[in-house]
């Protein structure tokens, strides 16, 4: 029997790709970016004082620097360096973030988090803040995920810290309905990653021939993210080739949703120690501050 099939998904946001996760963030079963938002706007003064002088903003898979922008407005930083592996997407929000904050020094850094990550030269070391919202790091398995904290820990010193979004276990019906929206944005991203393959490695995937499925794993406390082929089918790519049965997966995202202390622990096996979280009303989301 072959092994489950995977695509990375870092291979979700080409061009089309990161447009069509804009397009989820604003649907309306789509709960992490808004409530997050309210969140920051919510806890500004509070974030502003346990955070207080920051030098520079960094932020991972900055997309099209929007969550930046509020972060930056309550922080007035002098240094702004997004990171991301879609570059037209991160060089349009980097010049809307310069526009808005003239001031600001705004730095694109193309790429990609799974590799190491180097940082302009001349921005200082002291007074970092490294801001991870969006729950992105749900997107890595546990082991990954902690991993990556302890890369986010190597970036800053005793003087910086950590701004992290992370999204919370809730009702599996609001969770699939995130993932697998009504209007069908969600299953064009997923099936877009198969476009998006076929232009970097010359493969010949057919986007629709497969269906989305996205559901919530309670054992792993995981939302999975799979294509299923709706026929069997040969995909080649230069130098080879596989056959796909009927009803097989290809296996896209994995989003976790970590219970507060479960993450708190793994902040503090990290390097991190000093931790101060904001929930909202309903429980459902947290942005939490971590210092060394």
């Amino acid at each position: 029997m072959q092994p489950v099939p995977r695509i990375s998904p870092k291979y979700f946001y080409d061009q089309l790709g990161s447009k069509l996760f804009e397009a989820i963030t604003r649907l309306p079963e789509y709960y992490p970016t808004r409530t997050e938002k309210a969140l920051l706007e919510q806890q500004a003064a509070d974030i502003k004082r346990l955070v207080g002088e920051v030098n520079t903003v960094i932020e991972p898979g900055a997309g099209n620097v929007e969550k930046a922008r509020m972060l930056c407005q309550i922080l007035q930083p002098k240094y702004f360096v997004g990171v991301d592996i879609s570059a037209e997407v991160l060089k349009d929000g980097i010049d809307r973030l310069r526009h808005a904050q003239p001031t600001l020094d705004a730095r694109a850094v193309i790429a990609d988090l799974t590799n190491r990550l180097d940082l302009p030269e001349d921005i200082p070391m002291a007074r970092r803040l490294v801001f991870y919202p969006g729950s992105s790091i749900g997107n890595y398995d546990p082991p990954q995920a902690l991993e990556w904290l302890h890369r986010a820990r190597s970036w800053v010193d005793a003087t910086g810290g950590l701004l992290i979004g992370v999204d919370l276990p809730k009702e599996v019906a609001v969770l699939e309905a995130a993932y697998d929206d009504a209007a069908g944005t969600t299953a064009r991203f997923n099936r877009n990653i198969l476009a998006h393959v076929n232009t970097v490695i010359g493969s010949d995937f057919d986007p629709s021939q497969w269906s989305h499925r996205a559901f919530f794993n309670p054992v792993a406390s995981r939302i999975e993210m799979h294509l299923q082929a709706e026929e069997g089918q040969r995909v080649r790519w230069p130098g080879g080739g596989r056959e796909f049965a009927h009803g097989e997966r290809i296996h896209t995202e994995n989003s976790y949703k970590y219970a507060l202390p479960v993450f708190m622990t793994m902040l503090r096996e990290a390097g991190f120690a000093q931790v101060n979280t904001w929930t909202d009303e309903r429980g459902w989301y947290a942005l939490l501050y971590a210092q060394p």
